[in-house]
């Protein structure tokens, strides 16, 4: 604790050390910066016009747009400059050669093993999914490969432990949030062990989300230990005001045959060895065979993002587990989700599986945020008699953002849904399953931060044995939560659900 207030401390340091000196030059420029105010105002409304009319007429989420209208109509003198600097994902020169590379890398390393049609048993709805993640996400469907599901943090730790001792080649690593801790520790110790005996790893984690958890040097003390490291959108108080684009992904890849991914980040308390919102509900899968290939061509195409070194086909496994042969009744569909390329991979992801129902959606999610049409996918779901069902946590990480998810639970309720908070804690998991036939487990929050702002991965599962393990983990969580009533969120008061009201409208810039 003291550490991570020694970190904050210096960095709020460094950032009023800054504003002092701007609010200096400011000060000292008043006096010539007066008579040319008039001037500045209408080149803000100009500004503000611009930013409106641009607002209106690009791509983005409708939700979006409107919680961006409303501050810059309000404030038209800086919300245009606001809207300028923090506003949209527009990419520079540079920037858009680097994404190009990155997509021309991933089809050149994937575009052989595409394969949708092979899907034809499991009808149109799962060849139309599969061959969307292809063409859109160039990630690949894949037979041979074997899917174990995890239920709790808990339950993935010992076995990420069991499969990174036994790595022959490489260890990536790639996660939001790194904390020293029984977690990280357990597993440094372990890659410490693996660089000593010649393999290449790597760490990637984002700068942000272990802001508070890491010292600021950290990738150097672990470059110092032999693993090569790079820290995502590195945070610089004011000079760097572009902080919305994270590395929200969790990936654990081993020798390009072995990968974990879901909900779990590398804290304790995603394996309730710490304990902060009571019992932490979260979970993860395991892939072993050729779709691990598809999740380490992510993590190279984003190690060359940044460091920009690397010929993928020399990480391709010349071979894979045994017990991967005779794992190809079913497919599994790794995807990885840019917010700088425009297009919603994990949203449509999502969407399709709602819309595709016809029997039953079990989803949990931490936060039920969600973008229009998923709210409207899911009203008319259940409107057409599909069971559908939702559990978020009941203890929350943080109380704005869980006032903004029961903001949403009205509408939804109102149409037939079923939404269940979780009692003994904090849900973290982002699964769907639906029909028994389909599901992804991944870590694609249902918000606009997860959808639209921050880089991101899952997998879909097609017909996968997990399925049903998804499904009775779901209706085990259920039976410990408790259930929302329309009556309880129409018993609230009319200020608080005013409130409610206008955090939903500006829960897209939250």
């Amino acid at each position: 604790m003291k550490k991570l207030a020694s970190i904050l401390f210096h960095r709020l340091t460094m950032t009023a050390l800054l504003l002092v000196v701007q609010l200096a030059l400011l000060l000292a420029m008043m006096g010539r910066f007066s008579a040319y105010f008039v001037y500045f105002y209408w080149f803000c409304i100009a500004l503000s016009v611009a930013a409106v009319l641009w607002i209106v007429g690009n791509k983005s989420d409708p939700g979006y747009k409107i919680a961006w209208l409303i501050p810059i109509l309000l404030f038209p003198v800086f919300g245009g400059l606001i809207y300028l600097l923090l506003g949209g994902n527009r990419l520079s020169p540079r920037q858009q050669r680097k994404m190009q590379g990155m997509d021309r890398q991933m089809v050149a390393a994937l575009e052989r093993d595409c394969k949708a049609e092979e899907l034809s048993g499991f009808g149109a709805d799962a060849v139309n999914q599969a061959r969307y993640l292809e063409q859109y996400a160039h990630a690949p469907a894949y037979n041979h490969t074997e899917a174990t599901y995890f239920p709790l943090g808990d339950d993935a730790f010992p076995r990420m432990l069991e499969e990174l001792r036994k790595a022959k080649r490489y260890i990536f690593v790639e996660y939001f949030i790194i904390e020293q801790g029984v977690f990280w520790d357990s597993i440094l110790e372990v890659l410490e062990e693996k660089v000593r005996e010649g393999l290449d790893v790597r760490v990637i984690y984002d700068d942000i989300g272990s802001l508070f958890t890491l010292p600021k040097d950290y990738a150097a003390q672990l470059e110092a230990k032999g693993i090569r490291c790079c820290v995502f959108n590195r945070f610089i108080p004011i000079l760097s005001l572009r902080l919305n684009n994270r590395d929200h992904r969790k990936l654990c890849i081993i020798d390009g045959h072995t990968g974990f991914t879901g909900g779990i980040n590398l804290a304790d308390e995603y394996i309730n060895r710490a304990v902060k919102y009571g019992h932490w509900k979260d979970t993860a899968i395991l892939l072993r065979g050729e779709a691990v290939w598809s999740m380490t061509v992510m993590f190279l195409t984003m190690w060359d993002y940044m460091r920009g070194e690397e010929c993928m086909e020399d990480f391709r496994p010349a071979s894979l587990p045994p017990e991967c042969a005779h794992c190809g009744d079913y497919f599994v569909q790794p995807y990885t989700d840019s917010p700088l390329d425009g297009e919603p991979v994990g949203e449509t992801v999502y969407l399709n599986l709602i819309n595709k129902a016809k029997k039953y959606i079990y989803l949990t999610t931490p936060y039920l945020i969600v973008s229009n049409s998923v709210n409207t996918a899911l009203c008319n779901a259940a409107k057409a008699g599909v069971d559908v069902r939702i559990i978020t946590p009941h203890i929350p990480d943080k109380k704005v953002i869980f006032e903004v998810t029961r903001a949403h639970y009205e509408s939804l309720l109102e149409a037939g849904v079923q939404i269940f908070e979780y009692t003994p804690g904090f849900m973290h998991g982002k699964n769907f399953v639906v029909d028994d036939q389909f599901g992804t487990v991944g870590t694609v929050n249902m918000d606009y931060r997860s959808m639209f702002l921050h880089f991101e991965d899952g997998v879909w599962l097609c017909g996968a044995p997990c399925l049903r393990d998804i499904k009775e983990d779901f209706l085990r969580t259920q039976a410990q939560s408790e259930r929302i009533t329309l009556q309880r969120c129409r018993a609230h008061s009319g200020v608080r659900r005013l409130f409610r009201a206008v955090l939903r409208i500006l829960a897209p810039l939250m």
